[in-house]
């Protein structure tokens, strides 16, 4: 009897054993499975490893969680991904976010890239396609911030330097002038005596006179022009401040999502580094808690986007109002919101929690004169229990997803505490 003949007769007799029905579903996993015992390797078994291989980290742990083996089974998780037809469009608006807005300068790295991925969409569900991207978009920030204070430094540069020039040129128009006066003034006093009295000396005096009226005329007049002409750069150095106030105010509310007035996510995950830094410097501990509106599509759906917004930006009020200056809250994407909340004992975070909890448990949110009854569901892990920021805030998404999972409505803390 042949190898694959002993494989099939033992795949058989293991259904049987299983009270499993020979579906090609369950056929082909015990086939693989009786293969590998005896050691033997077919393409049939060995293709669906290489396909979830290719596939990214995300869609392979939902493989793993849900104990996919067969290439069928693996229909719905690859209907999850974009559809072709949109890819081109998806390639062309991340090449956009990627090239810098105001810097004209763009690198041969930057030009491969966008050729790579224009010319095979595909590629951007790879993680390091994804890396790059994320990379250059960085890299597109930083040029354009920049572009914008160097042209900003080189403007008040120049107003700064008008103005010591008109100043200097003022300061020396006044001198000069007190000095013609002084000449005029010494001329006008010599006094012709009768006896010497010539008439060429009396008409050089009165002609020496005059021209000093007319350079000490002339002079004021090109002082006065000078001085309007300080004031104007004085006023344009007031403007060019302001330019650089306005320009930190738009910085600063381009921090801020436009919604709930919380971070963005980018903003965030800068403020992140600080206080990773600071964990590291000083072991200053902290939690992240990922929270999730319950149901919100329901919300959507029922009141509209409008009455969505409303929930949003009133729940991002009550985190903001129980967070303090010291910790972090942000807009983390749609409905889900990401708190930092530093702690020295357990319990203060559990108060935290608490806090949070009984304000969504004992109020209703408010749309058209109609109340609405809202909860979430969130995760919380501890940064001494994970190895950096990101383990840590992968947990709190993770137990986040358990506490939906276990029927929402509830807070699951990483050392299993639940709320």
């Amino acid at each position: 009897m042949s190898s694959i003949d002993n494989v099939v007769k033992a795949t058989l007799i293991n259904l049987a054993k299983k009270k499993k029905n020979a579906t090609p579903n369950e056929y082909h996993k015990e086939f693989c499975n009786v293969s590998q015992s005896m050691n033997l390797s077919f393409s049939d078994c060995t293709l669906f490893k290489e396909l979830v291989s290719k596939l990214n980290k995300e869609e392979q742990t939902e493989i793993e969680n849900n104990n996919i083996e067969t290439s069928s089974d693996l229909i719905p998780v690859l209907l999850n991904r974009i559809a072709t037809k949109n890819l081109d469009k998806l390639a062309s608006l991340i090449n956009d976010s990627m090239t810098p807005s105001i810097s004209l300068e763009i690198d041969d790295k930057l030009a491969k890239f966008s050729v790579k991925i224009g010319n095979s969409p595909s590629m951007m569900f790879e993680e390091d396609i994804q890396n790059e991207i994320q990379s250059f978009i960085t890299k597109r920030f930083e040029a354009d911030k920049t572009i914008v204070k160097q042209k900003t430094s080189d403007i008040a540069k120049l107003v700064t330097l008008m103005g010591q020039y008109l100043n200097d040129a003022i300061t020396s128009s006044g001198r000069g002038e007190t000095h013609v006066s002084d000449i005029k003034d010494k001329i006008e006093a010599i006094e012709i005596h009768p006896a010497t009295d010539h008439e060429d000396l009396s008409l050089l005096q009165s002609q020496l006179i005059n021209a000093a009226i007319s350079i000490e005329n002339e002079m004021a007049n090109v002082g006065k022009k000078m001085q309007d002409g300080k004031s104007q750069v004085d006023v344009m150095q007031d403007e060019i401040h302001q330019l650089k106030a306005d320009l930190q105010d738009a910085r600063r509310e381009s921090e801020l999502d436009h919604l709930t007035g919380l971070l963005t996510r980018r903003a965030f995950e800068k403020e992140m580094d600080r206080i990773e830094s600071e964990y590291t410097r000083l072991g200053h501990d902290y939690a992240v808690v990922f929270y999730d509106l319950d149901y919100f599509k329901n919300i959507n759906d029922t009141y509209g986007h409008d009455g969505g917004d409303v929930i949003l930006s009133t729940f991002a009020k009550i985190l903001k109002q129980q967070t303090r200056d010291l910790d972090i809250v942000c807009r983390y994407g749609g409905e889900e919101f990401v708190a930092v909340i530093h702690y020295t004992l357990k319990r203060d975070l559990l108060k935290y929690l608490k806090r949070v909890k009984n304000i969504m448990q004992k109020n209703k949110f408010v749309y058209n004169n109609q109340k609405i009854k809202m909860t979430y569901s969130a995760g919380v892990a501890t940064r001494d229990q994970h190895n950096n920021y990101a383990d840590a805030i992968q947990s709190a998404d993770m137990l986040l997803y358990k506490a939906k999972e276990s029927g929402r409505d509830k807070i699951i803390l990483s050392d299993g505490t639940e709320l």
